[in-house]
């Protein structure tokens, strides 16, 4: 039954879609066999052309010289050179690198070695492919004589062109790589560059610090007489204001300074001595035999009464117990504590005289030094403009005479560098002669012809493949059909060289050839779907004229009459009637004439005597143009049902699916259909249309051939069979 292509094409569970095909490693194998000698050709091509270029290359050999990158070596003369100061920008080495492949440089090195008469430069002697490519350019180019500076400039391209210089990964190593036909040549511009950069190198740093150097002298100079106007302008501005400078400042400053000081110190004494004269204020009111007061006051007077009175007043608080507070001893007692009492608040009146005389005093010299630093700073007032101005002024100086400092020591480190020109580059490694050639690299090249043939030649295999639309192979059929691939019948027209009428009987002059044995594979397919249902009448049909179903319905229906079956062949396709032309083209009656009269079908079937095949032809005088009606006919069932009586296999040649309708009228009378299919030149469109547009011929079809393939290509594409799989077939009688 006939399936959409979908379901066919979800079953390659390990493919890729591509182009609506469905690449599997299957398919990929089978598009190899059969495309491998456009991959050979391809192959065969690439390599040839990369022989042909090894062949005519020049030689090329490669000198190698590196160059590194230390400042180290500058770091000599700089006493405040640290770890850190070693690092050099990755910046600036990749800047070393556009300075070796500058003009200027390697337009020294050409005046130097002269390569402007060198002929691997002049162009005098030059390769075949450069020959080619000047004779090509001169015919746009002016004629007019080269100028030396032109020619020199055309060297230094050729010389940059040949130059590769490139930082040795994240090092401060730089590779200088030159390309020359001599390998000596090589080795000498490439130690010549390498040679150039570092004086060039040592040239520039000597100029840079020599023009340094001239500016730095020409600046200290000027610096030098700016900071001794500056200090003039301080020394006579002082003179004109009468300020006096000390070792700690001006002198006005310095008195205000410590009379400022004397005054915090007279006013925090002040604060002392108030406080102290508060605080014996403050207790006077306080019971003085307390501890509090002599811990306040921390007198030895007042300490040694207070003794005296706590000792009486235990003896008193004693004797009241015992005799009474009105005895005589109690009373005097009490009297003596009082007389302590009384001392105490003495002394503490005489202590408060003294801290009060004390505060006085302190108040007196507070003020008075208040007044003096207010007469200094009314003073100071008169000439603060002055200071303003002689700040500037001083200020000015000194940054005159630092500029001057600073310029005259870096002018005495350029002068001493200036003797010294020492180089943060140095050369590393000296290019030696190169004892092999660099390019052009044979097995390399040899290896990417081959592999670049490879991938054209794949390329150019799937390509033809992918954009092609037609079937090659049993699981492509299979694929857009859904049913079985029956087999592949090889071309059989260059076999025969007779005619039409050869091919129709090839099956008997060729019984085991692979023709034969597919065909024979057909009808055992066929044979086998008998068990299950009946199939008498089978239908041999294909989608557009040409496709070779004539031949496949005549040698099928001879071969099934030679295994002894009886067979009748009946020429369905009354349009062209191309059968009866080949199996009876002198007879004068057939499928018409029976069709109007069944009974007397036996005057109208010829049999052949040597395959014992019965032929029913179909004998008509111009088209008809109700083709479909009449092989669709009741009549035609009729004569079905009469042939089914007296025959096992009736095989009808059917006409094309998609130019008339007769097959699709004819396909309920028919058991079972074989689908022909040109070998490489049927389109999977074509066939989806024909096949998609009957439903009964979709559950008809029993199978499908692949007709007239290519006997060479089925060869690459059976190689997997192996080389004795043809073994059994003869194809000549």
């Amino acid at each position: 039954m006939y399936q959409p292509r979908e379901h066919f094409q979800s079953g390659h569970r390990f493919g890729i879609e591509f182009g609506g095909a469905v690449l599997s490693f299957e398919r990929v194998t089978d598009v190899l066999r059969r495309q491998w000698p456009i991959i050979a050709v391809c192959v065969g091509v690439s390599l040839a052309l990369v022989i042909v270029y090894l062949a005519t290359a020049q030689p090329m050999y490669t000198a190698n010289a590196r160059i590194m990158m230390d400042t180290r070596q500058a770091q000599v003369l700089d006493k405040d050179s640290n770890a850190s100061s070693a690092l050099i920008d990755t910046g600036y080495v990749d800047s070393q690198v556009e300075i070796i492949n500058s003009d200027d440089l390697i337009l020294s090195v050409v005046r130097r070695l002269k390569l402007t008469e060198d002929p691997e430069f002049n162009g005098s002697s030059p390769g075949l492919l450069s020959l080619i490519i000047g004779k090509a350019t001169s015919i746009f180019s002016s004629r007019e004589p080269a100028s030396q500076e032109r020619i020199e400039h055309a060297v230094v391209g050729q010389v940059q062109k040949n130059l590769r210089t490139e930082r040795v990964l994240a090092t401060y190593v730089l590779s200088l790589n030159y390309r020359s036909r001599s390998p000596d040549k090589a080795a000498k511009i490439a130690n010549a560059i390498a040679n150039a950069y570092l004086v060039g190198a040592l040239e520039a740093k000597y100029q840079s610090t020599k023009r340094a150097t001239e500016w730095l002298q020409q600046r200290s100079l000027e610096l030098s007489e700016q900071a001794t106007a500056s200090d003039r302008a301080v020394q006579t501005f002082k003179a004109e204001h009468n300020i006096v400078g000390t070792s700690r400042g001006l002198m006005s400053e310095q008195q205000l300074s410590d009379l400022n000081t004397q005054l915090v110190q007279a006013r925090a004494a002040t604060a002392e001595a108030k406080a102290r004269l508060d605080r014996i204020d403050a207790i006077s009111d306080q019971d003085l035999a307390q501890p509090t007061v002599t811990d306040a006051l921390n007198n030895a007077v007042i300490t040694r009464l207070r003794a005296q009175y706590l000792d009486l007043q235990a003896q008193y608080a004693d004797w009241s117990k015992r005799y009474g507070k009105t005895h005589l001893a109690a009373v005097n007692l009490a009297n003596k504590m009082e007389e302590l009492r009384k001392n105490i608040a003495d002394e503490l009146r005489r202590i408060g005289d003294a801290y009060r005389s004390d505060y006085e005093i302190a108040k007196s010299r507070e003020a008075s030094l208040e007044k003096n630093v207010k007469e200094l700073v009314a003073q100071a007032g008169h000439t603060g403009q002055a200071e303003v101005k002689l700040r500037d002024l001083e200020s000015a100086a000194d940054t005159y005479r630092n500029l001057y400092n600073n310029f005259l020591e870096k002018l005495q480190s350029a002068t001493q560098n200036q003797s010294f020109p020492l180089s943060e580059a140095r050369l590393i490694s000296t290019a030696a002669k190169p004892d092999r050639k660099s390019s052009p690299r044979t097995v390399l090249a040899l290896v990417g012809g081959l592999v670049g043939g490879l991938c054209l030649g794949f390329g150019v295999a799937f390509a033809r493949e992918l954009l092609s639309d037609v079937l090659r192979t049993p699981g492509e059929v299979e694929d857009e059909l859904g049913v079985k691939c029956l087999g592949v019948l090889p071309d059989i027209r260059s076999s025969t060289k007779a005619g039409p009428s050869d091919l129709s009987r090839y099956v008997v002059d060729h019984p085991f050839s692979r023709f034969a044995e597919t065909l024979r594979n057909i009808k055992v397919s066929i044979d086998v779907a008998r068990l299950t249902r009946e199939i008498k009448v089978i239908g041999i049909v294909s989608s557009l004229p040409k496709e070779g179903k004539t031949t496949v319905a005549a040698n099928f229906a001879q071969l099934v009459a030679l295994t002894g079956h009886r067979t009748v062949l009946i020429d369905g396709d009354l349009h062209t009637r191309s059968l009866t032309r080949e199996l009876a083209p002198n007879a004068k009656s057939g499928l018409v004439e029976a069709l109007n009269d069944p009974a007397s079908l036996g005057y109208h079937v010829q049999r052949s005597k040597e395959t014992g095949l019965d032929f029913l032809p179909s004998v008509v005088a111009s088209r008809m143009v109700n083709s479909a009606d009449v092989i669709g006919s009741k009549a035609m069932a009729e004569l079905l049902k009469v042939l089914r009586d007296h025959y096992e296999y009736i095989v009808i040649d059917l006409a094309p699916v998609m130019p008339v309708a007769d097959s699709k009228a004819v396909s309920f009378l028919i058991d079972a259909m074989v689908y022909v299919i040109e070998w490489g030149q049927t389109t999977r469109s074509a066939l989806q249309e024909s096949v998609s547009g009957s439903e009964v011929l979709q559950k008809k079809l029993l199978g499908a051939v692949l007709n007239r393939a290519n006997p060479k290509m089925l060869k690459r594409i059976e190689a997997y069979k192996g080389k004795h799989h043809n073994s059994y077939y003869v194809e000549h009688a």
